[in-house]
């Protein structure tokens, strides 16, 4: 007789603890992002008082980190001890939960391509909605001013669309110091000062010396898209083929465990 005797299937050691790595990290980093979402809502008071999360007119940005942090913790769990442990359920959760972000990624981008013109009025919605909350929530202020300085806009489309704030339209029953103004962030910056003027847009509206931002943040925001392309796009596509990679191992990492199970 020969020394040779019949090899059957493995479990690739491999994929299984690079699947499991990679989700160790994504793991982790979707506990930081709810652990931050779910620290800014107690700071907020809303986690006493669960009421208080409709109660807002705007985005709450808080939303953001809470339910992207909740997603990746889900994949990342299923997906390290899906690996770790061999467990078929888990890894095709994990794939199918991947593949179903991954069609809506796309299909999102190809909507947002076909319907232009309603994503930019559904943007000037949700900017004007968010003007009108500027000062219920600290987050949505800090969100705002940061995105007017960075595209160097004021407004949806102008300065003027911050007469739908109750503390900055120019009625005259507005008692409001800010009256007529807008916030700090529309203001041009000037390089000589250190120190950030956050008066600096009073009366900005009545008083032309006043030198602010005039151009909108839909613009601005096309205008960004357009000179950036190349990066978002190549975002987006390395975005996708991690996923397509994540889902093609935890696929393959299936087969192999099913093709052993099948020799027992």
């Amino acid at each position: 007789m020969s020394g040779k005797h019949y090899k059957g299937p493995e479990v690739s050691c491999c994929i299984k603890y690079f699947i499991f790595g990679f989700n160790v990290i994504f793991w982790f980093l979707g506990i930081a992002f709810l652990g931050i979402g779910l620290w800014a809502w107690n700071e907020k008071g809303v986690l006493s008082n669960i009421s208080s999360i409709t109660d807002l007119g705007g985005f709450d940005p808080v939303w953001l980190f809470v339910v992207v942090g909740g997603v990746m913790f889900i994949l990342g769990f299923a997906g390290c001890i899906g690996a770790l442990r061999e467990n078929t359920f888990l890894l095709k959760f994990f794939s199918v939960f991947l593949g179903i972000i991954f069609f809506l990624e796309l299909t999102a981008g190809v909507l947002a391509f076909v319907f232009k013109d309603w994503i930019k009025d559904q943007l000037y919605f949700f900017i004007n909605n968010n003007i009108r909350a500027y000062r219920d929530d600290i987050d949505l202020q800090n969100l705002i001013d940061f995105t007017q300085e960075y595209w160097q806009c004021c407004g949806a489309f102008g300065a003027d669309d911050w007469n739908l704030n109750i503390y900055f339209n120019c009625t005259d029953s507005n008692a409001s110091r800010e009256r007529c103004g807008v916030p700090f962030s529309c203001c041009t910056k000037d390089p000589a000062e250190d120190v950030i003027n956050t008066q600096c847009g009073y009366d900005a509206r009545q008083k032309p010396q006043i030198v602010i931002y005039t151009k909108g943040c839909v613009p601005q925001f096309e205008k960004w898209l357009q000179d950036n392309l190349t990066i978002v796009a190549g975002i987006f596509i390395g975005i996708a083929l991690l996923q397509i990679f994540g889902i093609c191992l935890a696929q393959n990492l299936v087969s192999d465990i099913e093709a052993v199970r099948a020799t027992w």
